[in-house]
């Protein structure tokens, strides 16, 4: 969705955005408290002091009035504000006129209407219709040069006036102008104002201080990401609020723990390694007194399958932490040279002629995963077919045979360790299980993947894919 995709993902952007609703939410209430206030505000000094006016005309006129006690104007009556008002030039002066005084291209202020309305019906005139409109006040009216100075100067500076026409059944109507304040529009660009210092005030500091909680945090997840056992990378900086310090720290001390475990564990499978293969030596040694041939023999392949499966688990427990660095190599070299120790061995292994390839890897662990993968074709299918291709975006390194190919339930299952499709153990149809799990270990060390896939016409297809770099 676009309000997803427009939704920031960083920390300072999100509370920022936080910040700038709450700040948003917060200016609309004020906008609609203040706007209230001024609807008050200017009942009082426009509204009630017309409705006054109209009464007084209404009673001048024969109409029966009856006021409330207790309505505006006639409290307004009896303090004697009508006349200060006039004076002070908030109100104008009331006219009879037969006819709906009003044009009728203005448009109608509902809202004023109803307050006027309720005035008068508590000012205990009975009256039809009430029309009010606000229109702007054109500053060249003759009205203007012909009323007091001070007053037309008050009428150009507000705008607009306030038309009113009161019908009195039976009569005629009442027709009223007064000043009417726009008090809306200063009201919203003053709000505006507000809003945008507000923003500039607490955004400004909210953005620094979601930046400097982000950036340690950005700079933990890299070193995190990026952690290798054993690189000697520098610890992550502590720096930014306590509590991201904290953090900070505590990952720093936990990479020195899980480096320390696995220098253990290193040393661990060194002396595992070399206790096993003192007896194993011990043991070659002690079968050259064998008599028979076959017996001899079969002890020897014995233990050179004991060295193989043990060569086999301390490699693949020590792939986290290679020795080898990584090294720009010709990847169309290494897959000959691998081709050629089985030739070599009068294996039926070819290679197609490709063209240089220039990889960043570590070329003995590569060149391990490809031997194994051979090692498997040869195994199940005899005869062997490598490939190279390339294309903008990956390299893929292909081992074909045509041997009876692996159920497709468990093309994926051959990739645990010690796991073997022949399950008798039989020393002529497999090995310990470890080929395909190790080679899958180096692939995805060198960032790529590896797969299996029955070719048509039966076989199987190893398929390794490497990124470009």
């Amino acid at each position: 969705m676009l309000i997803t995709r427009l939704f920031p993902r960083s920390l300072p952007g999100q509370i920022a955005l936080l910040v700038a609703v709450a700040l948003f939410v917060a200016q609309a209430i004020n906008f609609g408290l203040l706007v209230r206030e001024r609807q008050n505000a200017r009942f009082a000094q426009v509204i009630v002091p017309s409705v006054t006016r109209l009464i007084d005309a209404a009673e001048r006129l024969g109409t029966p009035v009856n006021p409330r006690p207790d309505s505006p104007a006639a409290m307004d009556r009896r303090e004697g504000r009508d006349g200060r008002d006039r004076r002070q030039g908030r109100g104008g002066r009331v006219e009879f006129v037969p006819a709906n005084p009003i044009p009728a291209e203005l448009s109608r202020r509902p809202d004023i209407e109803r307050d006027l309305r309720r005035g008068l019906t508590d000012g205990g005139v009975q009256v039809g219709q009430v029309i009010a409109v606000i229109r702007p006040i054109d500053a060249n009216r003759p009205l203007l040069k012909r009323m007091d100075p001070a007053r037309a100067d008050r009428l150009r500076r507000l705008g607009a006036e306030l038309m009113v026409g009161v019908e009195l059944p039976g009569k005629g109507w009442l027709s009223l102008s007064s000043a009417w304040p726009r008090t809306e529009r200063a009201l919203i660009w003053q709000l505006l104002a507000q809003t945008l210092i507000l923003y500039i005030v607490v955004l400004v500091p909210v953005l620094w201080a979601g930046h400097r909680i982000a950036r340690p945090l950005r700079k933990l997840a890299t070193a995190a990401r990026d952690f290798h056992p054993g690189d000697d990378a520098d610890p992550v900086e502590e720096a930014g609020p306590s509590d991201v310090r904290a953090v900070i720290a505590a990952y720093n001390s936990l990479s020195t723990r899980v480096t320390a475990m696995l220098d253990e564990k290193d040393r661990m499978l060194g002396a595992i390694g070399h206790d096993l293969r003192t007896p194993l030596a011990a043991l070659r040694v002690r079968i050259e007194s064998v008599e028979d041939d076959e017996d001899r023999a079969r002890m020897a392949d014995t233990i050179d399958e004991m060295n193989h499966t043990l060569d086999d688990i301390l490699s693949l427990a020590r792939l986290g932490r290679p020795s080898e660095p990584p090294t720009d190599v010709d990847l169309s070299a290494l897959i000959d040279a691998v081709v050629e120790d089985f030739r070599d061995l009068d294996q039926d292994v070819t290679f197609e002629e490709a063209p240089r390839l220039r990889m960043h890897l570590r070329p003995s662990l590569m060149r391990r995963a490809v031997r194994n993968l051979i090692e498997n074709a040869i195994k199940y299918g005899g005869a062997t077919e490598v490939r190279l291709r390339s294309d903008d975006r990956s390299v893929r390194i292909e081992v074909c045979d045509r041997g009876p190919g692996i159920p497709p339930e468990k093309l994926e299952k051959v990739f645990d360790p010690f796991t073997r499709l022949e399950e008798s153990r039989n020393r002529e149809t497999g090995g310990a299980g470890l080929g395909l799990a190790l080679a899958r270990a180096i692939v995805r060390d060198a960032s790529g993947e590896i797969s299996l896939a029955n070719r048509d016409g039966g076989g199987l297809v190893a398929t390794i894919t490497l990124p470009r770099s």
